[in-house]
């Protein structure tokens, strides 16, 4: 016999289920988005302002698709307090709809990063960031089953539940800090190391003010290297680790890349080939094709976690676009300050 679900019992199952445990969102090309990594990774790339975006699309193997969207700029605008330093401004958007509920969540961080010279060289910086915003969560309460909605065992969306929602959707304030050090160790490589904290406040996240569902703060360490093989051949690597409440993730990953010029120059056809690692979760394969400053990324997760058996090793497949230009009249206007490492 089937019983109704009481309401602020499906809403504490869900919610806290959802929020409390799992982690943030996250995308196989992360290095697509730095300033999700850490804020203080806006602006270390080559150029002066870049574009990025992408596409994920999740468990469609296993159950309803899990999606999700993003799009971030950077742009190196202002010159600091002293020669040498700058400072990049950034936005940072997705989107991401996950399970039958249609459980969305949206939010726009604005990042300001302030990139101080350590030496005469314009090789080494370190980077304060902070980044903050609004963040939109609402579910689609018509797509979801109650027991009340059985009628001999059988399910029907036209007769009517006694569950009542007062709200489906709420907004809230997130902000987060990061801290970074980018070097050059010579002529052909550069590296970087950083660290960060979010959801500093560790905002309300309930859909009904009955609970103080908290979403936990998280701290992350970062890390990359980027080193030219000879002049048209680059490994870069990648690495973070997140703790989230009683989560942690680890991810890695690197990339060959072949320019098909002979000097190097990246505004020609170059390929890059490699991979990801999410520990625990996922091997991504990932090929890249890069051309006058534009990158064309694809990605496949291949499941590896404790939904093997239900997934059959498929998680799902992830495209994203990348545009890294330079503006002369700005660059001549930072003085042409040094470059840190690109990241791609």
């Amino acid at each position: 016999m089937h019983r109704s679900v009481p309401y602020c019992f499906f809403i504490y199952l869900l919610f806290h289920s959802v929020i409390m445990k799992a982690q943030d969102i996250h995308f196989s090309q992360f290095y697509e988005f730095p300033i999700l990594r850490n804020p203080a990774l806006a602006g270390i790339f080559s150029g002066n302002f870049r574009l990025s975006a992408a596409y994920r699309n999740q468990w469609q193997s296993v159950t309803v698709p899990y999606r999700t969207m993003g799009m971030s700029g950077e742009c190196k605008l202002l010159r600091g307090f002293s020669t040498g330093d700058f400072i990049t401004a950034g936005i940072q958007a997705t989107n991401d709809v996950a399970g039958d509920s249609k459980l969305q969540r949206t939010q726009v961080l604005p990042v300001i990063n302030y990139h101080k010279l350590l030496n005469e060289d314009k090789t080494s910086f370190i980077s304060l960031a902070f980044m903050g915003g609004v963040v939109s969560q609402r579910f689609d309460a018509s797509k979801l089953q109650f027991d009340d909605q059985y009628v001999n065992g059988a399910y029907s969306a036209s007769n009517a539940t006694r569950q009542q929602f007062g709200n489906t959707g709420l907004t809230y304030w997130d902000g987060s800090v990061g801290v970074s050090f980018k070097t050059s160790l010579s002529n052909n490589i550069n590296m970087y190391i950083g660290g960060g904290v979010f959801h500093i406040t560790e905002p309300r996240v309930a859909f009904t003010k009955e609970y103080d569902v908290r979403l936990n703060r998280k701290w992350g360490l970062n890390g990359g290297l980027s080193a030219w093989i000879n002049d048209m051949d680059k490994i870069v690597f990648y690495a973070d680790y997140f703790m989230q409440g009683g989560n942690r993730m680890i991810q890695c990953g690197g990339l060959y890349s072949h320019s098909f010029d002979e000097k190097g120059d990246e505004a020609a056809l170059s390929i890059a080939v490699g991979g990801t690692f999410r520990w625990n979760d996922a091997f991504i394969p990932i090929i890249k094709l890069y051309t006058h400053q534009l990158g064309i990324g694809l990605s496949y997760d291949v499941n590896i976690s404790k939904l093997t058996t239900a997934s059959q090793f498929r998680g799902g497949f992830e495209l994203s676009l990348s545009y890294i230009g330079l503006w002369q009249r700005l660059a001549e206007s930072l003085e042409k300050v040094e470059c840190p490492i690109k990241i791609w």
